[in-house]
């Protein structure tokens, strides 16, 4: 018979209990002493660690419970000092939907709690003079372990510069690929916004307005050419006079959703680019004495809490964004690890939810 290329099972209760017979010092188990008594590498360990998905869930489990019986603590601090940096991952952000950012950093959240390692926000205004002067003060003066970036300051390319010229390791969140693989989470907004249009034709809508978001956002532009691509597959388009800009706040919606029941004739559906927008516009029908989706279907784009807390509940584009925190987090862990291997999962899909605000048109 042939010899087994399989690897044996670890007890990890057996791995515990030499451990404490062994140990009559009572000294503390470093990251090293894990991984030997694990018959695992110390990057596996370290994985476990930081929640990475790349791990086999039994192997994780096994480890998570060893890790407890022997007491080991892992040291951020004694980390930040080996790489001259703190135990702090920053947040750079500009996003004008506070939503979209509490959800990203309960997914980055989610990845820190197990490792002792804080987050630090910096809201800045990516036109301010002294943004990229700022963001690098914030940088340097917290000493950074990395940074994550939201969109839009994901897309400058200015930023990303400075931080490769600082050393600090950063994952970019964008609806595309603006860097290498290893600094990436790609959102893939233009599926959604085909998704959005294919929902809207599918229901016999001909006559559709769009609602964009702010010009320097790329996922405006992208949900937008996703939104007019998954027309074309209908045959359908959207008339100048029914491309309206918006700011991606609700404010924006509510005075759009005004100008909208003024063209003539009045679309029978529309998309705007975020659910603040969408959900303007369902109070800019309500205020003139509409009734939606009858009177006008709207669809939006995210699903944050907000889809569900208007009147028709919004039926819109699902962007996971706690999932979107976490991975970038995830990734985030392992740019410094020594074989710079990523994590498995580096993009999220949009995934559309039907809901009260659309229906088959009316006239």
């Amino acid at each position: 018979m042939g010899r087994s290329n399989k690897k044996p099972e670890v007890d990890y209760a057996a791995a515990a209990k030499r451990w404490a017979e062994s140990n009559s010092s009572g000294r503390k188990p470093t990251m090293q002493d894990v991984a030997d008594l694990a018959g695992v590498s110390k990057k596996t360990i370290s994985r476990i660690i930081n929640n990475s998905p790349s791990v086999n869930e039994v192997t994780r489990r096994g480890i998570q419970e060893l890790i407890r019986e022997v007491g080991y603590r892992p040291d951020p601090q004694a980390r930040g000092l080996a790489s001259n940096r703190s135990f702090l991952v920053g947040l750079i952000t500009d996003n004008p939907t506070p939503q979209y950012v509490v959800n990203i950093q309960h997914g980055i959240l989610d990845v820190l709690r197990q490792t002792g390692y804080e987050l630090v926000v910096h809201p800045c205004d990516r036109k301010s003079d002294s943004f990229l002067e700022d963001a690098k003060r914030f940088i340097e003066v917290q000493k950074l372990y990395g940074v994550i970036l939201t969109p839009s300051v994901s897309e400058d390319e200015r930023l990303a510069e400075v931080l490769r010229g600082l050393g600090c390791a950063y994952i970019r969140i964008a609806s595309i690929a603006l860097d290498m693989e290893s600094r990436m989470i790609v959102t893939n907004d233009r599926e959604g916004g085909k998704d959005a249009a294919r929902h809207l034709a599918k229901l016999g809508h001909t006559r559709i307005a769009c609602v964009t978001g702010r010009r320097s956002f790329r996922s405006s532009t992208e949900r937008i050419a996703g939104f007019e691509e998954g027309l074309a597959e209908y045959g359908l388009s959207v008339p100048p006079m029914y491309m309206l800009g918006g700011d991606y706040t609700f404010e924006s919606g509510l005075a759009l959703g005004a100008d909208l029941l003024d063209l003539d004739p009045p679309p029978t559906a529309v998309f705007a680019a975020n659910d603040e927008m969408a959900a303007g516009i369902l109070q800019a029908l309500h205020v003139a004495g509409h009734t939606p989706p009858e009177s006008l279907s709207v669809v939006g784009f995210d699903d944050f809490e907000t889809a569900t807390r208007v009147w028709p509940r919004l039926t819109t584009a699902r962007t996971p964004a706690r999932k979107i925190g976490r991975l970038a987090a995830e990734r985030l862990f392992e740019f410094y690890d020594g074989d710079r291997e990523t994590v498995a999962e580096n993009e999220t899909m949009p995934e559309l939810v039907e809901r009260d605000s659309t229906r088959r048109p009316s006239h």
